[in-house]
């Protein structure tokens, strides 16, 4: 058990660990608590207008049903916040960011709302439970479901005999649900999925194989390659931004960093050479000049390799060479284009 953003979460469980619980989801399906996540509601007339100028993307590419990724960045473009909009409709929408910037991304609504908004930060009001893996259609028509949901979408439905949101989302790159219980049920729901695993030889999974599965996706994590000091445009996320809206927070700093160029891009970083890249390390050229930094760095169990996502100066291309200084030693690396692995999600 680790704090993780204010919470006690678990980073793996001794029956298994995070290599095999890691295999579990990339193999057949594994289940995470997330709850830790947040969880906000915006409710009133307007509301779709507000969010559209509060976020980065395009909320008037979804319809109800729908889930979008996207940003709420300061006016200097920096990123408050990376989180899913979940639209029930056009005057109502559900939030989900990140636990420790849930206070941050509300109280930033809250102080931005015009008249007739209403937003709530329902935090402790739902529990998320992230069910992922090639096995988790049949995991959930065990229990009796069986809804063909399109990616980043959602629907509500019962786990034994219990009101839910199931969304076609995840963090893992393969295919899978989150699950989202009234706070109340959250154990009851979980123990039901724990039980409707068996059969599949599903594993329940902590922090550490969250951290390797979205790393070999490529997916960002707040703090270390979004934050109040890495925009959109350097973390190689252009395509969470709605550029033709007409206006939104941080617009004009992030359009004019897009036609000048950033100066540093995020990269996905697969090692050539022994040692295992972690988060801080520096990045060298050929030369022997440091010209980035690791954001991001594991072992990646599927690989049997180090990877890495990491800020580099934009000289550097795909398919370059660079060196990570790895404690003193120097490791080699092939810039290249993430996913580390393929994508199943859809």
């Amino acid at each position: 058990m680790a704090d993780f953003g204010g919470w006690l979460m678990p980073i793996d469980y001794p029956e298994t660990g995070t290599l095999v619980e890691h295999a579990s989801v990339r193999e057949r399906v594994g289940l995470f608590d997330v709850s830790h996540l947040g969880k906000a509601s915006v409710k009133g007339v307007g509301a779709t207008a507000f969010l559209n100028q509060s976020f980065t993307n395009d909320l008037l590419r979804i319809i109800d049903g729908q889930a979008q990724y996207t940003m709420m960045c300061d006016s200097k473009g920096g990123v408050i916040d990376d989180l899913i909009v979940y639209r029930h409709s056009a005057e109502h929408y559900f939030l989900v960011p990140n636990a420790s910037n849930t206070s941050a991304v509300v109280d930033e609504l809250i102080k931005n709302a015009p008249a007739g908004i209403e937003i709530v930060n329902q935090h402790e009001r739902y529990g998320v439970l992230a069910l992922q893996g090639p096995q988790t259609l049949k995991v959930l028509q065990s229990l009796g479901i069986d809804i063909a949901l399109n990616y980043m979408s959602f629907t509500t439905t019962t786990i034994a005999g219990l009101e839910v949101i199931l969304c076609r989302t995840g963090y893992t790159g393969e295919f899978g649900v989150e699950i989202l219980p009234h706070w109340n049920d959250a154990e009851k729901i979980w123990d039901a999925l724990v039980e409707a695993m068996k059969p599949f030889d599903g594993s329940i999974c902590g922090l550490g194989a969250r951290d390797t599965l979205r790393t070999e996706m490529g997916y960002p994590l707040h703090g270390h390659e979004l934050s109040l000091s890495i925009t959109p445009v350097q973390a190689s996320a252009n395509w969470a931004v709605g550029w033709k809206k007409e206006d939104f927070t941080g617009a004009k700093v992030l359009r004019k960093e897009r036609e000048i160029g950033a100066p540093r891009i995020l990269r996905a970083l697969l090692c050539t050479g022994r040692g295992i890249p972690r988060a801080g390390m520096d990045i060298k050229n050929s030369q022997g000049d440091v010209i980035g930094v690791i954001t991001s760095g594991t072992f990646s169990p599927t690989l049997k390799m180090g990877i890495a996502l990491a800020l580099i100066k934009p000289v550097i291309n795909l398919g370059d060479t660079v060196v990570i200084d790895v404690r003193g030693k120097d490791c080699t690396a092939q810039v290249i284009s993430a996913p580390f692995v393929p994508s199943h999600v859809r």
